[in-house]
């Protein structure tokens, strides 16, 4: 009797083995059966501007309804530079946020400090945004912009990019409100990567007369690269989809300038502000067109990523 419940139960758990098999399969394909119907959607709905503009659509800097005559150069154009300036202010920001949290800041202020990071990463959107256009704006306006004018407008060769009216609303205002959004989440994945880091390795180094500096380089980023660059692709992916924040505080111009104190537009804020309005297939083909765009430079931005993590994998199996 007992050989037959035993039996039973190793039959169960065989059937119930294959179910978990099963379901995790399905999950698994079923990602990639969406993603292949986003793709594919996205293709098929914006077809009719790509027959019409082809190639050029990519290069062509206007956007006119009324002559039907549209290009992505200057959502493009923003999208990477509001991502750029974002990812140069908050990666060395969040890498001391993260340098103190772990091995300079006194241990009652860790958690309440770490606390603070995680709460701002809850934050949503639309109120940095609100935040960017009622506050920082002004204030950028008033005090900061007229000192870049008169400081760095000047510079020959770079003057060009820090020139133009003290409006507040701008690609860099995009940029540094992106860049405070995106701090928080680099920030906690630097702060968690460190903190694996065994404390025998760099109380090893600070035995042998170490500085922190030095720990930091030597030990702690070596250790960890490949969860820092994991975190800085985080956040840059965030950046580049930001909708609600940039839509506020970029202006939405369709044009092209140098300067980085000039409005501007991005293709999540175009998709954002014009998709409700669009009249005509060519006008709502060429709104998908930018949505797919923004796929494939996501697409491409996240392949490159896993390729970075992919080879410092393999040279840290080639030091081992």
């Amino acid at each position: 009797m007992s050989g037959f419940l035993q039996e039973a139960r190793l039959k169960r758990q065989v059937w119930l083995d294959m179910l978990f098999r099963g379901m995790t399969r399905a999950s698994a394909f079923g990602v990639l059966v969406l993603l292949a119907a986003i793709i594919g959607s996205l293709v098929i709905g914006s077809m009719p501007a790509i027959q019409a503009f082809g190639f050029n659509f990519l290069i062509n800097d206007s956007w006119n309804p009324v002559t039907e005559n549209f290009g992505a150069l200057v959502p493009i154009v923003g999208t990477l530079v509001t991502s750029g300036i974002a990812l140069l202010i908050a990666i060395p920001v969040s890498f001391g946020i993260a340098i103190f949290l772990t091995e300079l800041s006194p241990q009652a202020l860790r958690r309440p400090l770490g606390i603070a990071i995680e709460l701002l990463a809850g934050i949503p959107s639309i109120i940095y945004g609100m935040w960017g256009l009622f506050v920082f704006a002004p204030l950028f306006a008033e005090h900061i912009e007229p000192w870049i004018n008169d400081h760095l407008g000047t510079i020959p060769m770079i003057g060009a990019f820090f020139s133009g009216p003290p409006m507040g609303i701008s690609i860099l205002t995009a940029g540094i409100i992106l860049a405070i959004m995106v701090i928080p989440f680099i920030a906690s994945v630097m702060r968690d990567v460190f903190e694996v880091v065994p404390a025998m390795l760099k109380e090893s180094a600070y035995g042998v007369g170490a500085t922190t500096w030095e720990v930091v380089t030597k030990v702690v980023l070596p250790y960890t690269r490949i969860g820092v660059v994991g975190g800085i692709m985080l956040g840059l992916g965030r950046a580049l989809g930001e909708t609600m924040a940039v839509t506020f505080v970029i202006g939405n111009a369709h044009k092209l300038s140098m300067s980085l104190l000039e409005p501007g537009n991005s293709i999540a804020s175009a998709l954002a502000n014009e998709f409700t309005e669009a009249d005509g297939e060519l006008y709502t083909a060429s709104l998908i067109e930018l949505g797919l765009i923004l796929f494939f430079i996501t697409f491409v931005v996240l392949s490159i990523a896993r390729y970075m993590l992919y080879q410092l994998s393999k040279q840290e199996g080639k030091a081992s």
